[in-house]
């Protein structure tokens, strides 16, 4: 349909479907039902030809091939928390970040932010005069956005503020106002391809919370930059480095940048990416050496080896795009076959990432994963992409293309589209 700003605003007055054509959805619904598929789509899962792409990294480092660039032996006790130095460099340019303001650490993104989230309760940060305090902690959570982002939040009683999305970011009229109170310390973003929305942040965006005022001087953006090169169309998407808008605006400890190579390599072998500012470095790798030793280094070696320099990552990401962009094509093509011009639904036809993210006609959304799951679809529960699992408008869902086979997607998306024909029109017909 359009892009990305037509999932927030409410679908165009609903066409109402003749008594017929309802009993003919009903009939295909009933038909459907009848085939007993089951389809999970709950999550942005690589699938199996993804994976598969880094299946060299199996048989790596191999007998021998333990030496990093310095000559030092990955096999032992060896290094910084921060990484090795060849790691570090391969994925700087992804974070936008010197080597030596980037960590390299294990599996996952989520992971760090946990942490990173535990050591500003338990000791403050730099630029703070004391710990933060949970409960007198908020955050401010652009919605709709990333559940686990917010999970986080709930599980250390951090309160979440909504900020709404705008097709071009967070509503930064919302941001300014919410950052004068001193007890707002974080917000969360993912700039690119954004989670679940698909948008990328104006640079105007970026460049405005890179140097807004606020109340709070220990004020940390959690810059979740996940999808930053997971292009699915010819029409990259990035924006402007936030760590040095950041330092050039007088608050350089402002951005943790995170990222990772979940959905690069291997999503249960990958590794966890942050970049930050020197002070905020240094921070994190006094905290970090005391609760680790220092990451699976062979791992670090084996992505270096894969992945080599910033073309080859380039070029393995084109694989990836091989695969996904097919299925963003689908779910396209069957949405507007099944829906459009009905007044029912909008969508956005994202550019990148993992995620479709559609608005139904409000208090239909929960009905719609309650008939798609009697369908045998799994969806993410409705209402998931905002904090504590409230969307206020019972309007929101989140379509997740990239693990079905394209077979299975088709039938998916049909069976979806008739859950929301269903949902969308359950008024009583003559």
């Amino acid at each position: 349909m359009q892009q990305a700003a037509s999932a927030f605003s409410p679908p165009a007055p609903a066409l109402t479907p003749a008594p017929s054509e309802r009993r003919g959805w009903q009939a295909r619904f009933d038909a459907f039902k009848a085939r007993r598929v089951v389809i999970d789509m709950t999550r942005g899962k690589p699938c199996t030809e993804q994976v598969a792409l880094s299946d060299a990294m199996l048989e790596w480092p191999g007998l021998g091939g333990y030496r990093t660039q310095e000559g030092g032996d990955a096999r032992n006790y060896y290094g910084s928390p921060q990484g090795l130095l060849e790691a570090r460099t391969l994925f700087a340019a992804m974070l936008d970040a010197p080597p030596e303001q980037v960590a390299v650490a294990n599996n996952s993104s989520l992971s760090l932010m946990h942490d990173m989230i535990v050591y500003a309760l338990l000791h403050g940060v730099p630029g703070g005069d004391a710990p933060w305090q949970a409960k007198r902690t908020k955050f401010l959570c652009p919605v709709p956005g990333y559940d686990r982002h917010f999970a986080i939040c709930e599980a250390f009683g951090i309160e979440m503020v909504p900020v709404p999305m705008t097709g071009r970011g967070p509503d930064m009229a919302a941001v300014e106002t919410l950052v004068r109170d001193p007890q707002v310390k974080g917000m969360w973003c993912v700039p690119v391809y954004s989670n679940p929305t698909g948008e990328t942040y104006a640079p105007e965006v970026v460049e405005h919370l890179a140097r807004m005022a606020t109340a709070a001087p220990d004020f940390r953006i959690f810059w979740d930059n996940a999808y930053a090169a997971h292009h699915i169309t010819d029409q990259e998407e990035s924006v402007p480095g936030i760590l040095a808008l950041a330092a050039q605006a007088g608050h350089p400890d402002r951005p943790l940048v995170f990222g990772s190579t979940s959905k690069i390599t291997f999503a249960g072998g990958g590794l966890g990416l942050m970049a930050a500012s020197p002070a905020n470095m240094a921070w994190y790798v006094r905290h970090a050496g005391i609760r680790s030793i220092g990451p699976d280094k062979l791992n670090q070696l084996r992505h270096v080896r894969l992945l080599r320099d910033r073309d080859g990552l380039r070029a393995h990401m084109a694989r990836h795009r091989a695969i996904l962009a097919p299925k963003f094509a689908l779910v396209e093509a069957v949405l507007q076959r099944e829906l459009a011009g009905r007044g029912l639904a909008n969508w956005t036809t994202p550019r990148g990432g993992y995620f479709v993210s559609l608005q139904v006609r409000e208090g239909c959304a929960r009905r719609v994963v309650a008939l798609a799951r009697d369908l045998g679809i799994a969806l993410v529960p409705a209402g998931k992409a905002f904090p504590l699992g409230n969307d206020p408008h019972d309007s929101h869902l989140r379509l997740a293309p990239s693990f079905p086979t394209l077979q299975e997607l088709e039938r998916a998306m049909e069976g979806i589209c008739l859950s929301i024909l269903l949902a969308t029109t359950e008024e009583p017909l003559p």
